[in-house]
């Protein structure tokens, strides 16, 4: 059953032109997309706020706040 599903995808992306072009603006767009929402929004805030080789200790005290705050 799924063997037959995507033969029947994979034929009729083989056979249209202009589909497969369509699909490749599609991806080349959300490629370009998240790229620049990755660079421009969304900061690397662990480096920011912890700096550099203190990653796990900067966590560990995040998770510690965390599982304090509850009791």
């Amino acid at each position: 059953m799924i063997k037959r599903i995507i033969n029947f995808y994979c034929e009729g992306f083989s056979n249209m032109r202009t589909g497969k072009t369509l699909w490749l603006v599609v991806i080349v767009k959300l490629v370009v997309i998240f790229l620049v929402l990755k660079l421009f929004f969304m900061p690397d805030i662990l480096q920011e706020r912890a700096g550099e080789g203190n990653e796990p200790d900067y966590i560990m005290q995040r998770l510690g706040d965390i599982s304090g705050d509850t009791h």
